[in-house]
């Protein structure tokens, strides 16, 4: 597989900017939580409420091939993938997470990279994520860790070697790629991460039935800048920063969400898309 950072750009077919609705973080009473299963009798299983706000998402194309990870949170990579079964689990385990991996390392320059997770969403229009198999796109804007779950995270995944690693930076990337294309049902937005204030940044509990985890929600902010690739294909891949340790000034978190496009006609085939989760080491 051939594998490149920068994009060609690809002669738009529609405006270069969209206007849509986004669903940030509405009121909550206490801290917002989530169970990924049948929660304890009289709790529900979420205290989230979802408070839409029409933006304008931007058209990535053309700056696809000058933006970056640690300046504005995400990144395009392409190249065909040579996997060829996503519904064979040893496959996307040895070929897919390698040819992730070499992504990765290539965008950020990590000595190391544990790639610990995947998701595959196929979507079933008017089904919800985590109450229906296959996993649904979310649409809600959101961080996957947090200050606290990303160093969380090497401590479970990787217990004996933790607080040695976490003595550099770590970084956790998710790489997002499309399974079918070109995408127009319920495509990816991202914000750009220096548009994103500290305050906007809200921490949830994801409660597992064996731990908690740790997500962002995030309240509406005016400044957020959203951008989207449209029409992707299953040669493209968007890369996600959802930590980073270094407080030096690099993009640490960028907000992402699926979003319905208002252009795409209701017939449109739906999304079906693969994510991988990554821990990235920079070892001296």
């Amino acid at each position: 597989m051939s594998l490149s950072l920068a994009m060609p750009p690809v002669a738009p077919v529609r405006s270069s900017a969209i206007e849509a609705e986004l669903n940030y973080l509405g009121p909550v009473a206490g801290r917002p939580f989530t169970y990924t299963h049948a929660p304890p009798a009289g709790r529900p299983r979420s205290n989230i409420t979802a408070e839409p706000h029409r933006v304008t998402i931007r058209d990535l194309r053309p700056i696809a091939g000058t933006v970056s990870l640690d300046r504005e949170g995400f990144a395009v990579a392409q190249g065909a993938s040579a996997l060829r079964d996503v519904d064979d689990e040893a496959a996307i385990r040895s070929v897919y997470y390698s040819e992730s991996a070499r992504i990765l390392q290539a965008a950020t320059g990590a000595t190391r990279v544990h790639i610990f997770d995947h998701t595959i969403r196929r979507r079933i229009p008017g089904a919800e994520d985590r109450s229906a198999v296959p996993r649904q796109p979310v649409a809600r804007v959101h961080v996957d860790h947090t200050e606290h779950s990303g160093p969380q995270r090497v401590r479970d995944l990787l217990p004996e070697e933790a607080e040695r690693l976490l003595r550099g930076r770590v970084q956790v990337v998710n790489l997002w790629r499309p399974l079918a294309g070109p995408v127009r049902d319920m495509p990816l937005a991202v914000c750009d991460a220096a548009s994103v204030a500290p305050g906007d940044l809200v921490a949830s509990d994801l409660i597992y039935p064996d731990r908690t985890g740790e997500t962002y929600q995030v309240r509406f902010n005016p400044a957020h800048r959203w951008y989207w690739l449209p029409e992707m294909m299953p040669d493209e891949a968007l890369l996600l920063k959802c930590y980073d340790s270094a407080v030096d000034g690099r993009a640490r978190f960028s907000p992402h969400t699926a979003f319905a496009d208002p252009g795409v006609p209701p017939d449109a085939p739906p999304r079906q898309s693969i994510e991988i989760r990554a821990l990235l080491f920079h070892e001296p």
